[in-house]
């Protein structure tokens, strides 16, 4: 992370040595002029005078979490203060969520705003939280996905797996989210096959499913999967992403396999709603600042992961724009919709 420190500072500060940018850098006063400009940081001097706590919306191991925390151990590097990774997973992330929007808005908790739990779940499930619970600080991420049977499973292929589904007791898979069920349920509308789920609260949990044979396949990231897949233990039979994993460049998308099915979402941070402006534009500035940083892009390609830098804004427009989608996917996955009128 030292590196992380040093590559921002010189490009904040381009005309200094090497040792007076460090110096300059521990100096928490001037840590916060390194973003931003004008009478803005009047408000925030001093800020954080503590531990920040950073709300995970997944348990701990998994995609989400080690990204989280990647962000998080960066975020401590310029802050000067520890910044406390808090797992609240469950009910597919809105757990998280739920809390975040519940904790004091003075600066000091942040959390994660994934995609899901802000445009599709507050449709198809009762919820504690809305869109506008939140003061949104940044879009840091988009996954990819892949859909992964055991090393020793028969299913080599989609096509052998639309043909599982049609007999006998059909398809059993995990998933701790809803981005991860998104493939089996369209498989399930466009072939007419029997795809049954089962939810778990984090990537390993729902890995160990399918490891231990209680589930025939699933759809993970880069993170959670390649390991395994290095072992000799698990295949991935297709890329749910709309393009190949560079990792695996030789297993085709779903998509190429003959089905018009992707999965796609991202990961945003937020305060809980009321935290002072002043704040969220040095966290939003800070956080923006981290993520073009060339030590972030090497930490997320070894995660599996694409680092993206969007605003606040931009994020919650993103969220604001995914709404109407998400209710049209929910609807031709047979999802019951409780809340039409969402976001309002």
């Amino acid at each position: 992370m030292r590196r992380l420190h040093t590559v921002l500072s010189s490009a904040l500060f381009p005309g200094l040595s090497r040792a007076a940018r460090w110096r300059r850098g521990c100096a928490p006063v001037v840590v916060a002029a390194l973003f931003s400009a004008g009478t803005a940081w009047a408000n925030t001097e001093g800020y954080p005078a503590k531990e920040i706590n950073f709300v995970i919306n997944f348990g701990a191991g998994g995609n989400t979490d080690v990204t989280a925390r990647t962000i998080g151990k960066a975020m401590e590097e310029v802050l000067k203060k520890p910044v406390i990774p808090v797992n609240k997973g469950g009910a597919q992330g809105t757990l998280g969520v739920g809390y975040l929007a519940k904790q004091k808005p003075d600066g000091y908790t942040l959390g994660l705003a994934s995609y899901t739990s802000m445009t599709l779940s507050p449709q198809i499930m009762k919820l504690d939280y809305k869109l506008d619970d939140f003061e949104y600080i940044a879009g840091v991420a988009r996954y990819r996905y892949g859909m992964v049977v055991r090393a020793d499973s028969p299913y080599k292929n989609i096509a052998d797996l639309v043909a599982a589904s049609k007999t006998g007791k059909g398809v059993f898979y995990s998933s701790p989210a809803f981005p991860n069920s998104t493939p089996f349920m369209e498989l399930a509308k466009q072939t007419g096959g029997k795809f049954e789920e089962i939810t778990y609260k984090s990537g390993p949990e729902t890995i160990g499913a399918v490891l231990g044979g209680q589930v025939d396949a699933s759809v993970l990231n880069p993170s959670d999967v390649l390991p395994h897949i290095q072992a000799g233990k698990l295949r991935m039979i297709a890329s749910a992403s709309p393009m190949r994993w560079v990792e695996l460049p030789e297993v085709p998308t779903i998509q190429e396999q003959g089905h018009n099915i992707t999965a796609d979402s991202w990961m945003g941070m937020a305060f809980p709603k009321g935290t002072p402006k002043a704040l969220r534009d040095r966290m939003e500035q800070t956080v923006l600042a981290i993520m073009k940083t060339p030590a972030i892009a090497e930490a997320f390609a070894r995660i599996g992961i694409d680092p993206v830098a969007l605003s606040g804004a931009e994020y919650r427009q993103k969220l604001v724009e995914a709404i109407p989608q998400m209710r049209e996917a929910a609807k031709s996955a047979n999802l019951p919709i409780v809340n039409p009128n969402y976001p309002n």
